[in-house]
């Protein structure tokens, strides 16, 4: 058996997986399995009652975490004009016109997150194949196409994460809340701004209960239940 594989199975073995657990019970768990040898992502996943395949059902968005991510992303904002000094001021890592656009065509992947502004959208649109299977693309809905770069900018580096519930994803809206180095308050502070939006965005038509199953893991970890109830209050 490699180690992986013993020490998921050792964490998986020191709680009662069955139990519906306060988040900071979740989180004293999470930090009480065997540690690995990085700085795991802790990540919250909501398991909808919707049906993704309605447009009135799927869920889109963005998050802004008050504590921030825990990792580093590299902005990639592809504009013109004015707006490309503002890119510039907002410490965007890369900004660019049609030039970026054919990098990227040729290859270029060196970045976590593509804002846009909506001038651009038409060349951005050929990279399609390219940034849409990545989950790359910008997107009004998001936030990612917009003409308020500097402020779109700023967002995404001081935390800013986007989630995304429809039928490629199972229906299930997942985010990072942060690192297992976090303090336990920033990573529940972190997790009540998400869940506040997931239900917020709670569609109209859905009967019964809208979050069937609440769960909190690290990056190789197993999962441990959460009451939604709790949350929701």
């Amino acid at each position: 058996m490699s180690n992986r594989a013993r020490k998921y199975r050792d964490a998986l073995s020191s709680y009662d997986a069955t139990k519906m657990h306060t988040l900071e019970e979740a989180i004293g768990t999470l930090r009480a399995f065997p540690k690995r040898s990085f700085d795991e992502s802790v990540e919250l996943t909501f398991y909808l009652n919707i049906d993704g395949r309605q447009a009135d059902q799927s869920l889109r968005g963005t998050v802004l975490l008050p504590h921030g991510t825990g990792r580093d992303i590299r902005v990639l904002v592809i504009t013109q004009g004015d707006l490309a000094k503002e890119a510039e001021d907002a410490g965007a890592d890369d900004v660019g016109g049609p030039e970026i656009v054919e990098r990227i065509q040729k290859g270029w992947l060196e970045f976590d997150l593509v804002i846009s502004s909506p001038d651009m959208m038409g060349q951005v649109g050929q990279l399609g194949r390219i940034l849409g299977p990545r989950g790359l693309m910008p997107n009004p809905k998001t936030g990612t196409v917009t003409r308020e770069i500097g402020r779109a900018v700023k967002e995404a580096k001081a935390g800013r994460v986007e989630y995304r519930a429809d039928a490629k994803s199972g229906n299930n809206a997942q985010a990072a809340i942060g690192k297992l180095s976090f303090e336990d308050v920033a990573l529940v502070d972190n997790a009540r701004a998400f869940s506040d939006v997931i239900f917020r965005a709670k569609p109209a038509v859905t009967k019964g209960h809208y979050v069937r199953k609440l769960v909190l893991s690290t990056t190789m970890g197993p999962a441990i239940r959460i009451d939604p109830a709790a949350l929701a209050a």
